[in-house]
């Protein structure tokens, strides 16, 4: 039989030796060395910067990469970074991404941040982790990272030094001539009180053959802290240790025929879990090769190139999100040869039904969805590569974590198990779960005791069932559920009919403040290119087939894009103000006395959203009985908001 998993059999008998037994690495860096011993010569991490000029790449042996990251490593504890102190990162997908991840995880504690985020959510972050040290980009014309991380870097009091990677050493010599008149032309730039250092620079001035640091790494340090949730409030950083990396890319291994002549592609960004650990910690752990595709990932001309590119470097894997293959759909296979790809790792969001049909049919290529969050380190489940694969199924969980489906009462405490089938809360417990958040408070409705005396397990928030099979599906989300006259709508129900119709490219469906019902329901979409329909079609189309009345939309909005986080997620609190804007501005709008109204919803530390109501009133008109009006008007709705009448 292969190597890999087709049932749930296959887990149990690989769970039959213990996972002590098993003499994994017992951190990062442990893992890498154990990689590159494979064969220390062989090419560990290609790059290129642009997607339209694939082949023009440069390539690290798995001996230059342990050497770059011991000396990033070296040179964070030359900086003072010791077992506890906080190393961020703010850059692209780069090579030096990849050695200051497991550089800074070899030294301390490693604290990627999404470069896309406003300067004040950055701050904020890096004051939360502690940040000791920051790599980050150098000025360069096509990027406003370093103008942001200048706008907030004197207000982290702990930040010493700041080390710049320049983008520019990656450019042909006439565009690096260009870049540099172009700097010199714009002058030096704002000034940090942070020491400022080039990274290559200051890391060649130490040793490549180890570490410095003499550190022995337990597979209970902390390596790394995640941002994840909402970019409002004291942030949400997940703590990783070491082991919680290591074993979630060796159990994911387990499903895959994962061997050291495998090439994986990496465009996700390293900002995120599924870059760092599906196709960085996993392929490099087993003497694997990876692809890391221009700085902006799959947005960087990668999806017109995409399968010349597979065809060039003859990649095996990739992992991706619903976005990119529908993208890749449009995208008509011609003479490439991608017979190479073997599997294609999909999670972040649901995959729509037709997407993976059609993406199959295509490309022949075998799309395992999966399941996973940050608080779990990446994955938690997979469908089965060498078995039946069900599509919208999550698929089984990972070897030695547990995973069940659980009813909770409304004080969030466990009752019972949820039988075959039954729609209740997904929990998770194992060797990836992580050790809670940074900031205790959060750490309070994280867990759930089942009584088991086997410790707490991680509530996930998600719902969903475990069919007889040992498939767990996703149904849905607590905090997501559109909540109509006390009825709970699942959203999937309103997107999986949507997003059938031949014309719909992407749905994304939430709740509109209702007066009367607290929420109705409103749909999103995104039309296929050069597709044709209407709003009044669309929800034509939706009363017909959407089973549930109470389901059905009250309004389908089409939208140029539909707004998604830099990893492909649909972010749907955006359209929630959106939404919630348009009903206050109707509400007052109706108000006898208004002259004007301007509303502005937005994320709110404490009520989650809040809207900004400014109201001119008509001159003739008693501004004290109107601001009481426009205060009954409003309070129908439970939606915090700040009255101004101007």
């Amino acid at each position: 039989m292969k190597k890999g998993v087709a049932t749930m059999a296959d887990i149990k008998k690989i769970e039959k030796k213990p996972l002590a037994n098993r003499d994994l690495p017992q951190s990062t860096y442990e893992a890498l060395l154990r990689g590159e011993s494979m064969n220390s010569d062989k090419i560990a991490l290609r790059f290129f910067l642009q997607g339209d000029d694939y082949a023009d790449q440069l390539f690290y042996t798995y001996k230059d990469m342990i050497g770059l990251v011991n000396q990033t490593a070296n040179m964070f504890h030359g900086l003072g970074v010791r077992k506890d102190d906080v190393v961020s990162m703010i850059l692209p997908n780069l090579p030096q991404s990849f050695f200051t991840i497991w550089g800074g995880e070899a030294a301390g504690i490693v604290n990627p941040i999404n470069p896309l985020l406003e300067p004040n959510v950055i701050a904020d972050i890096m004051n939360a982790a502690g940040t000791k040290v920051l790599v980050s980009l150098a000025p360069f014309p096509t990027t406003d990272i370093w103008e942001k991380v200048a706008s907030v870097a004197d207000q982290v009091p702990t930040l010493e030094t700041i080390l710049q990677v320049d983008l520019n050493n990656y450019l042909p010599t006439i565009h690096r001539l260009a870049v540099r008149f172009i700097k010199f032309r714009g002058g030096k730039g704002p000034s940090v009180r942070a020491q400022v250092l080039d990274f290559g620079k200051a890391a060649y001035r130490y040793p490549a053959e180890s570490l410095i640091s003499d550190r022995e790494i337990k597979g209970d340090d902390i390596a790394s802290y995640f941002h994840t949730g909402g970019t409002t409030g004291t942030p949400k950083l997940a703590r990783h240790t070491h082991f919680n990396e290591v074993y979630d890319a060796w159990a994911a291994a387990q499903f895959l025929n994962m061997s050291a002549d495998k090439v994986l592609f990496c465009g996700l960004p390293l900002f995120h879990v599924n870059g760092v650990i599906v196709t960085g910690m996993l392929p490099f752990m087993h003497g694997s090769s990876v692809v890391l595709g221009t700085a902006q990932g799959y947005r960087g001309g990668i999806i017109p190139n995409y399968l010349s590119i597979v065809e060039h470097y003859q990649i095996n894997f990739f992992s991706g999100v619903p976005t990119v293959y529908s993208s890749l759909l449009s995208i008509p296979l011609e003479e490439q040869d991608i017979s190479s790809l073997e599997f294609a790792v999909c999670g972040a969001a649901p995959m729509p039904a037709e997407v993976f049909r059609n993406f199959e049919d295509q490309t022949g290529v075998r799309i395992l969805e999966g399941y996973g969050l940050t608080e779990g380190t990446c994955i938690s489940s997979i469908n089965p590569p060498f078995g039946e694969r069900r599509i919208g199924s999550i698929g089984f969980r990972l070897p030695y974590q547990e995973m069940k489906v659980i009813r909770l009462a409304d004080d969030g405490a466990f009752e019972e198990e949820c039988a075959v089938d039954e729609i209740g809360v997904i929990i998770v417990r194992g060797p990836n779960v992580f050790s809670g958040y940074t900031e205790e408070a959060h750490n309070r409705d994280a867990w759930v005791d089942t009584g088991d005396g086997q410790g707490p397990w991680l509530n996930t928030g998600d719902l969903g069932r475990q069919d007889a099979e040992g498939y767990f599906w996703l149904t849905g989300r607590k905090k997501e559920l559109i909540i109509r006259g006390g009825h709970n709508i699942d959203p999937r129900l309103i997107e999986d009919t949507l997003i059938e119709h031949p014309a719909v490219s992407l749905a994304a469906a939430v709740g509109r403040p209702d007066a009367h019902a607290g929420e109705l329901p409103v749909a999103y979409v995104q039309l296929q290119p050069e597709a044709e329909a209407t709003e009044e079609s669309l929800l034509t189309y939706a009363q017909e087939h959407i089973g549930e009345r109470a389901a059905v939309p009250k309004a389908i909005h089409i939208v140029d894009e539909v707004p998604q986080t830099a990893v492909g997620k649909i972010f749907k609190p955006y359209l929630v103000q959106l939404e919630t804007e348009d009903v206050f501005s109707q509400a007052v709008g109706e108000v006898d006395g208004v002259s004007s109204v301007e509303v502005s919803v937005g994320p709110h530390k404490l009520y989650g959203i809040a809207a900004d109501v400014q109201v001119t009133p008509d001159p003739t008109v008693d501004s004290k009985a109107l601001e009481e009006t426009i205060q009954h008007a409003l309070g129908q709705y439970a939606v915090h908001y700040q009255l101004t009448i101007r």
